[in-house]
């Protein structure tokens, strides 16, 4: 019966951490100490100040034990504050008050127990430092309040406790989402409304050219849909967190959230290879090759939702041998998008110039250069961070980076992304001549048959002396220098519209007779000069 109060309390304590989304922290080495940056109610705003709370639960032990744990709250910057050395000639620093170091003057009676700060720590300390020994048969409550910006840490140490376990609550005044993912909320506010900015322009031009909308142009419709869909969705998910915390309703929309990413991804990478194949413009059907391309597609898919299940549910300790079975099929499918992808463009490309579609070339060719810019800044960037990760192991490097992280492991990869699909949308936008732009050929500008030697072959004829004319009587005779008589041009009926409102100019047939009787004319009188008979 003692050990019911004990396990309420561990229940409570469990429910507490799942709903709000505190941290836990115990004996074990690697959870003696949380740390988690905070903002101050200036940098954000909101309705609380921001506090880090930790409750110990309650121990229950036999006789008159009282077990002790140490507790250490700090900001990181004034981490060499913590601990003194028992002389000049010691390296090693004595960060607990036990009796040994009572009695060598590094603490007094009332601070056993507890962490020894520096002489100096209350005067010289950026923020305060609270470290007080914890008796766990009645445990406290520590509110620790947060006044300026920064990276905070809990620290504890069984004293006396073999074993100890509490709920750290780290509370900014905005709300319940972490310090480190506060900004996701207005970055991916913004790219919700960015992507209706862009959705917006596109419904417009759609509208105004429906009538002459090609096929390829429909995918991208529904592509920007959905990642209006989609951002909104990973906006709303980060807003509930922050309103409600890491609850049950939470982890739901985390993995539809997932999922979405996962279709974004496919479809992102099937418009893509579509595109590059040419369809719509250069081919009107990919025949039997799309249903390669959406097999292709859902199999990606697939592969994308069991690697972001895999990613929410097996941390990095428990993952194993069996976790590349869920990688190398995504990066089977991944490399052959990849590669399906450049060479169906090259492939595009060069049937293009082939036929001198120039227009349609270049189209392809700011395509080529926009993949190729992406790659670059994504390889560029990947090369920066590798310098930059590179002194993780450091002590200072998460307290340094916590506030950037975000947006070099994620934000940066949604900007390319947003540029390229605002690109793509730009080139194959709704126009007046879609269709028509579509399935006809440029004519090709071939001067390959042009030789220089047939235009001075012409010109020594016109130098040439004009040929002679015999007559009947035998007497050879100069053409009439007399020129031909000028020709009227032919009436032209009034231009009439064409049934998709061009003007058509026609020839009429009176005119064409009128032009036979003058030609007829003209012969006869120049036949009569020549022969000197009437015909």
């Amino acid at each position: 019966m003692k050990r019911w109060p004990h396990i309420f309390s561990l229940l409570a304590f469990i429910i507490a951490a799942a709903t709000a989304g505190e941290v836990e922290i115990n004996q074990a080495k690697q959870n003696q100490q949380r740390c988690s940056g905070m903002y101050s109610r200036k940098s954000w705003g909101g309705a609380v100040e921001p506090y880090i709370l930790t409750k110990f639960i309650k121990a229950t032990p036999e006789g008159d034990a009282d077990p002790v744990v140490s507790l250490l709250v700090f900001e990181w910057k004034d981490e060499e504050l913590i601990g003194r050395y028992l002389n000049k000639d010691s390296q090693k620093t004595e960060i607990i008050c036990d009796e040994e170091n009572l009695h060598a003057g590094l603490c007094n009676e009332t601070e056993v127990g507890s962490f020894i700060l520096a002489e100096n720590a209350t005067d010289t300390s950026i923020n305060p430092i609270i470290t007080q020994a914890i008796h766990l048969k009645e445990p406290p409550a520590t509110k620790y309040r947060i006044m300026k910006t920064g990276y905070y840490c809990v620290s504890t140490y069984g004293y006396s406790a073999e074993e100890y376990r509490a709920i750290v609550e780290f509370r900014n005044a905005y709300g319940e989402l972490p310090a480190a993912q506060i900004a996701k909320l207005p970055f991916y506010g913004g790219l919700t409304i960015v992507y209706a900015v862009i959705g917006a322009f596109w419904a417009f031009l759609y509208v105004q050219n429906r009538h002459d909308i090609l096929p390829v142009q429909n995918y991208i419709t529904a592509i920007i849909v959905f990642l209006i869909v989609e951002q909104l969705m990973t906006w709303g998910f980060y807003d509930y967190q922050n309103r409600h915390g890491s609850n049950a309703m939470a982890k739901v929309l985390m993995v539809i959230v997932a999922i979405l990413n996962a279709g974004r991804n496919s479809f992102s990478f099937f418009l893509l290879l579509i595109v590059c194949m040419g369809y719509g413009v250069v081919k009107p059907s990919l025949g039997k090759t799309m249903i390669y391309v959406r097999f292709l597609a859902i199999v990606h898919f697939a592969f994308g939702v069991i690697y972001a299940v895999a990613s929410l549910t097996v941390t990095p300790d428990s993952a194993g041998p069996l976790v590349l079975l869920v990688i190398l099929p995504l990066a089977g499918t991944l490399t052959a998008f990849y590669i399906w992808t450049l060479n169906s463009l090259n492939l595009t490309m060069k049937d293009l110039l082939d036929r001198k579609q120039s227009v349609k070339a270049m189209m392809y060719r700011k395509l080529w250069w926009c993949i190729l810019g992406s790659i670059v800044v994504i390889f560029g960037f990947f090369f920066l961070n590798s310098f930059t990760f590179a002194g993780r192991s450091d002590p200072d490097f998460v307290p340094d980076h916590w506030q950037t992280r975000w947006f070099i492991l994620d934000g940066w990869l949604n900007l390319v992304y947003l540029f390229d699909i605002a690109y793509v949308a730009y080139l194959w936008r709704p126009t007046v001549n879609n269709r028509r732009f579509a399935m006809s050929d440029e004519l090709a500008q071939d001067d390959e048959g042009f030789e220089i030697a047939s235009f001075g072959g012409s010109l020594d004829e016109e130098g040439r002396s004009p040929p002679e004319i015999r007559t009947p009587n035998g007497e050879d005779r100069d053409l009439s220098p007399m020129p031909p008589k000028p020709v009227s041009p032919p009436q032209r009926h009034q231009p009439r519209e064409s049934l998709d409102g061009e003007t058509i100019f026609a020839v009429g047939e009176d005119a064409d007779k009128w032009s036979d009787d003058e030609e007829s004319v003209r012969d006869s009188s120049e036949r009569k000069r020549l022969t000197g008979k009437d015909d």
